[in-house]
């Protein structure tokens, strides 16, 4: 791999940010231009094409790049309601996304904004993050494309809560008000200051109890806040050491729980293909080294001991993930690292090719693009897989205090505040890759924009029901195959 050609595509990030030549009045104006070539009202809108690709068609296609016995959970996992249906189906709204009105205004895409995909994480620092948390996806696009899909997953879940449809309405509302705050706020700053802008934990209880004081949250609320952020603080490398590994035979070893998590001696049952494998796997871990920043890194203190393939989340079910159990200075220093396959954005096809030859790159570029701070151990490579085909992996730390909300317990009044969080988080994001004065301009100060995205996504949540019923009568015709969740 050529490193210096690729570090001098880091620097370009969504293109040639031809905004940063423009002054703020000019790209003050731009943003209102726009208002008249897509009006903020056309974003309400949502019918299917008559030439709508068949969902079912979507799913079966990516299917066709995954491990086939793997494939089946993915549908069980989506057949759990229409919620982790729309989890799974990041392809077939980008789908339907590329059919509506665009602002005109791109910045680097999450591709996969939804809900579940913001939480608490680590940063390098040791402070407790709230940001976007799973970047697959990530692609330049329209910025409104990832503002749609996070309202649409709040108009979602809140029917899968069995919310009134005015209580839904209002949260899908705060999402958009405080996608359009956050940005409008950013737009009164400089390039710095957006690119610092985060939320900490710190900051998060500030909200919270601004939200206390307001009386738009309860006991209740405050408990499960307490919880989620205990919680997360808990999900770190030895609980995921002391979960998966166990001794064999005096030896440290994952332990097998298939089809979740199978060893690699498990599912490769030629000695030499299984010892190419592992060397092959190796080589990634060293060649992947020279993607981390520093003279040093702490990865050069850690060994390699065992590897096994794992099942992860509902819509990357399917392809490849492996993790790697490495020992710093004895048993009570280890570090999990995952590998997880990186195919081309689900954007991809519907906005231009990506500028990076590699997609585990990509994915790693998005990220730090995107977020406020990332894991130490994010970086990518290419390497050939058990049956011989090269891949792109990104690598990263399993868990890192790591926490998401909990859709199955969430109420009104929680939901009402997690997705202000998520709407500004998803501004901020926006804000570091795009011309977010631009972007601020065409939102405006009304609400037409907010209402806008409340009725997509109720119609979107139809759309998306409707999709969910055809998976479930292909499972009924045996057209594909599920498994029950697992």
């Amino acid at each position: 791999m050529d490193l210096t050609k690729s570090s001098r595509r880091v620097g370009l990030g969504i293109g040639t940010r031809k905004h940063h030549r423009l002054s703020r009045s000019e790209r003050t104006d731009r943003g209102k231009a726009l208002r008249a070539v897509s009006p903020r009202s056309s974003h309400a809108t949502w019918a299917p094409a008559v030439d709508r690709p068949d969902p079912v068609d979507l799913l079966e296609a990516q299917a066709s790049t995954r491990v086939p016995e793997l494939v089946p959970i993915r549908y069980g996992r989506m057949l759990v309601s229409p919620f982790t249906f729309y989890r799974g189906a990041a392809l077939i709204m980008a789908s339907d996304l590329a059919t509506t009105p665009r602002s005109g205004l791109d910045v680097q895409c999450c591709g996969d904004a939804h809900l579940s995909n913001f939480g608490l994480f680590g940063s390098p620092e040791r402070q407790l993050m709230f940001d976007i948390n799973d970047f697959d996806e990530t692609h330049p696009g329209p910025w409104e494309w990832d503002v749609k899909r996070l309202a649409a997953s709040f108009e979602i879940a809140g029917r899968d809560r069995g919310f009134s449809v005015d209580d839904r309405r209002d949260i899908v509302l705060a999402v958009a008000r405080e996608y359009r705050t956050e940005m409008r706020s950013a737009a009164k700053h400089g390039s710095l200051d957006v690119w610092y802008s985060h939320m900490e934990i710190r900051q998060m209880l500030e909200w919270v109890n601004t939200e206390v004081r307001e009386k738009r949250l309860g006991k209740r609320e405050i408990r499960g806040v307490d919880r989620h952020v205990t919680k997360a603080r808990t999900r770190d490398r030895m609980r995921a050491f002391k979960k998966l590994t166990a001794q064999d035979h005096g030896r440290l070893r994952f332990v097998a729980d298939p089809p979740l998590i199978v060893p690699l001696e498990d599912l490769v049952l030629s000695e030499q293909v299984r010892h190419e494998t592992e060397q092959s796997l190796r080589k990634l871990i060293k060649k992947y080294r020279r993607t981390l920043a520093g003279e040093h890194h702490p990865l050069e203190d850690y060994g390699y001991v065992h590897m096994a393939r794992k099942v992860v989340g509902v819509g990357s079910v399917g392809t490849r993930a492996w993790i790697f159990l490495m020992l710093g200075v004895d048993e009570q220093d280890p570090l999990i690292l995952q590998a997880k396959e990186a195919q081309p954005s689900v954007l991809e096809r519907f906005t231009r090719r990506s500028d990076y030859t590699n997609h585990g790159q990509r994915v790693v570029v998005g990220q730090r693009l995107m977020q406020t701070a990332s894991d130490i151990f994010l970086g990518w490579q290419r390497v050939k897989d058990i049956d011989g085909r090269s891949r792109d992996y990104y690598i990263r730390q399993l868990h890192d205090w790591k926490g998401s909300a909990d859709v199955d317990t969430m109420g009104v009044d929680g939901a009402t505040m997690y997705g202000r969080m998520c709407g500004a988080t998803l501004a901020r994001a926006h804000a570091r890759s795009g011309d977010w004065i631009a972007i601020a301009s065409y939102l405006g100060k009304g609400d037409g924009f907010d209402r806008a995205i409340a009725g997509f996504s109720s119609a979107y949540a139809d759309q998306n029901e409707r999709d969910y019923e055809a998976l479930e009568q292909a499972v009924r015709s045996g057209r594909v195959a599920a498994l029950e969740d697992l």
